[in-house]
């Protein structure tokens, strides 16, 4: 199962601040998604495992994604126009939205240690690639939790950071501060009532937890956007170490009863918190080129590693290896997942951008 999320970046224009270290938490948030994901196929306990509430990097891009939109559209989304910004949104997300399906349908018929035969049709694996293609939820296969894209799980997540983006071009960009003060405590009533039905925070990825999807990015994406437009940043000479240090001791954030009040402290409160140090915090060149890189590599790290994920949940079910072998796989099997997502990134994602970007400039 996914349970994860990845919002963009946008690139700010050349003559505007930049953001390095939001880029940096970026990629150490996407790195440890992977690692959770890997991690939980073998221990289906969240509360064993190191890193089991690495889920939660989901509503942390969320937040993140709010702020970003807004520092890089509020003030010339008017002249944009719904049109291009749509243009501009498809561009920079759907290529990996593509090739993550590519490559999950690949991955559905190559997987060596799958133990029974496919139960499906190629009618319907022919329907569960187009609504992948497209973006649009199909929870349709029961061996894989009736997630909304079976064969790319984590764009579940993606598809909420669409919706997010249309709900910002349509009616957040003219919302003023008080208006969205109003909106973002409402929303935290709305994920603070859904963390009390169901007990914790966990869920959006499938056809049974739809709606709870809609909870977490309703509140993170309004945060984010309200930490932009209120000016919070916090200003410190800490370096990158510091900011990536907290996230990860965030999505390490220990189990207990009533579990739901931290996940939400977590979301409502440590989050925000890390986007204005992030937005804040002052680095040395190198650390600059170290958030730029990682930054780079996170979406297509995101939306490629799980059909690796995968083969490995099949692997660990089938040939049930011991704890020396699984610690060499699973470091082999993260290292991997990196090293395949730089080679997409510079080989597909950034050259067909590039072109697509040229080919919507020349029609204006």
């Amino acid at each position: 199962m996914a349970h994860s999320v990845f919002p963009d970046v946008p690139a700010p224009q050349p003559t505007r601040q930049h953001f390095p270290a939001l880029d940096g938490l970026r990629g150490v948030a996407a790195l440890a998604v992977v690692v959770f994901h890997f991690m939980e196929m073998v221990i289906g306990n969240y509360s064993q495992l190191f890193i089991g509430h690495g889920w939660l990097a989901v509503d942390f891009f969320f937040c993140l994604s709010g702020f970003v939109i807004g520092y890089a559209y509020d003030d010339r989304i008017g002249a944009m126009g719904l049109g291009k910004f749509a243009r501009v949104r498809l561009i920079r997300l759907h290529p990996m939205v593509v090739f993550g399906s590519v490559l999950g349908l690949v991955a559905l018929y190559a997987d060596p240690f799958r133990a029974t035969p496919l139960n499906l049709s190629t009618g319907q694996v022919s329907l569960i690639f187009l609504a992948s293609l497209f973006l649009i939820p199909y929870p349709a296969m029961q061996e894989r939790s009736f997630c909304l894209f079976s064969l790319n799980s984590p764009a579940w997540s993606l598809f909420w950071e669409y919706i997010a983006n249309i709900v910002y071009a349509l009616f957040l960009c003219r919302l003023g501060r008080r208006a969205l003060v109003v909106a973002t405590v409402v929303a935290a009533a709305i994920l603070c009532a859904v963390g009390y039905t169901q007990g914790n925070l966990w869920a959006g990825f499938n056809g049974q937890t739809f709606w709870v999807g809609a909870a977490r990015v309703n509140f993170s994406f309004l945060a984010g956007l309200l930490v932009y437009r209120s000016g919070f940043l916090i200003k410190t000479q800490l370096g990158f170490t510091a900011p990536a240090v907290l996230l990860a001791l965030a999505l390490m954030t220990p189990y207990a009863s009533g579990g739901w009040i931290r996940e939400a402290a977590v979301i409502m409160v440590v989050f925000p918190a890390l986007v204005m140090l992030g937005a804040g915090v002052t680095l040395n060149e190198r650390s600059k080129r170290f958030c730029k890189l990682a930054g780079d590599i996170s979406y297509p790290l995101y939306t490629t590693h799980y059909a690796v994920i995968y083969a490995f949940g099949n692997y660990v079910d089938t040939r049930h290896p011991g704890t020396a072998e699984l610690t060499l796989v699973i470091a082999g099997g993260v290292v991997a997942t990196v090293a395949f997502a730089y080679v997409v990134m510079r080989c597909y994602d950034i050259p067909l951008r590039a072109y697509l970007g040229r080919i919507a400039y020349s029609r204006r």
